[in-house]
């Protein structure tokens, strides 16, 4: 694991420490019974095997820690306005940063946009703790981010089958080879769990993107792969001729965020990367 990315997970368990005084597990439980049915993110996402047409979760952010401050427009920040605008351009899901230090995000963003929009919300943050899955649940998320490098293998079945309980799908993020290798070889991927394989193009080590990582995963282990229909290509994704590139390799869902988000309009940028 990266030194950035041990810096945020150790941040992140004292956050967590911090949310379990302030609201205890036993009130998350009761706002997740009261809480609404969540949408089907895995089934809009992996949609008809036979359509090569590219599905987008478009991605609602401020900053990282990478690339800085992304959203530099004039006016207040408006998620649940970002969110219309994506819905308007073709965007199949939402993905709502909720990391507050290194993103400017808040869990309080999910309710807005899901009241906006019909899509469904997917969660995104460092996600070390089960408390975190109910988390999101009870604030009206329909799945969650898991991150390959910030977690053991069992943490990562615990939490994923904990999600699955609460009715909300998984998106399992690796960066590298050996990751990929353990989440095919040792995760129950697909729909039995409703959990989609997201690759990031980014080196954690050198914070590059390169959409190579994600060719040479996919041809290196071809074979080992249970059903390319649950992959999603992640960062480095600009440009029409990048969703070629993925489809060409069988990847056929994409996150995309900043290269929308530095846009004045998101979503007339994300209309221009699916060519309409």
């Amino acid at each position: 694991m990266s030194s950035i990315l041990d810096q945020i997970v150790e941040r992140k368990r004292e956050e967590v420490a911090a949310a379990r005084r302030d609201t205890p597990l036993s009130r998350l439980e009761e706002r997740v019974a009261d809480a609404d049915p969540t949408r089907d993110f895995f089934g809009a996402l992996r949609g008809d095997a036979a359509d090569a047409e590219t599905r987008v979760i478009a991605e609602i952010k401020r900053r990282s820690p990478s690339a800085g401050v992304i959203w530099t427009q004039a006016g207040p920040f408006d998620p649940a306005m970002i969110a219309r605008s994506y819905h308007a351009a073709g965007a199949t899901a939402i993905s709502c940063l909720t990391d507050e230090a290194g993103f400017g995000g808040d869990l309080g963003f999910i309710a807005p946009i899901r009241e906006a929009v019909p899509l469904p919300v997917l969660r995104k943050d460092f996600m070390i703790d089960p408390y975190q899955v109910w988390e999101a649940r009870a604030a009206g998320a329909d799945a969650i981010l898991l991150i390959a490098e910030c977690l053991e293998l069992d943490a990562m079945i615990e939490m994923r089958d904990l999600a699955l309980e609460l009715g909300m799908s998984t998106l399992l993020e690796v960066h590298d080879e050996e990751n990929f290798v353990a989440a095919v070889r040792n995760i129950d991927l697909g729909s039995g769990r409703r959990t989609l394989l997201g690759i990031n193009n980014r080196d954690l080590a050198r914070m590059r993107t390169d959409l190579a990582n994600t060719e040479r995963l996919v041809a290196a282990h071809a074979d080992a792969l249970p059903d390319r229909s649950i992959l999603v290509g992640e960062s480095g994704i600009g440009v029409p001729d990048d969703l070629a590139r993925l489809r060409a390799c069988g990847v056929n869902i994409v996150l995309v965020g900043e290269s929308l988000m530095r846009e004045a309009d998101p979503g007339r940028a994300l209309g221009r990367l699916l060519s309409r």
